[in-house]
């Protein structure tokens, strides 16, 4: 299995990125689920971390998780010209980096919006999203 991105699924940002990655990964690497998924809860949990303060995108990748910036920069170096080239940015120090994506994640549901629902995959999509029903364990 590829790489997974654990997004917060009631944020209209974060399900707007989901749709720019779903558009820009022409080899279809990348796979989804909610933060507020049990896929992500029971990983969560695996690992030690408290998704009720959760307030950041995340990606397990190769078995290392990313977080913010660091996250959003992996991603970007996966995905089809140009946006690898953003890459460059891990140059800038992290925290000025992770200044910059606290700010907007403090902000993302008053500047964007929130959905009252997580995202529900269309048919298209379905098989790029980790459910609970599929058994899916990264332990």
């Amino acid at each position: 299995m590829g790489p997974i991105i654990f997004f917060d699924g009631v944020c209209n940002l974060c399900n707007r990125s989901v749709d720019f990655i779903l558009r820009h990964d022409g080899k279809e690497n990348f796979r989804f689920a909610s933060l507020q998924s049990e896929v992500a809860k029971d990983l969560m949990k695996n690992k030690g971390l408290d998704l009720q303060n959760m307030r950041t995108i995340i990606l397990i990748k190769n078995g290392k998780i990313f977080y913010r910036s660091n996250a959003i920069l992996e991603i970007l170096r996966q995905l089809a010209a140009p946006w690898p080239l953003f890459y460059v940015l891990k140059l800038v120090p992290r925290f000025v980096r992770d200044g910059l994506y606290n700010l907007v994640s403090k902000h993302r549901y008053s500047w964007f919006g929130r959905r009252d629902t997580c995202r529900i995959p269309s048919t298209k999509e379905r098989a790029r999203f980790l459910e609970e029903e599929s058994g899916f364990s990264l332990v």
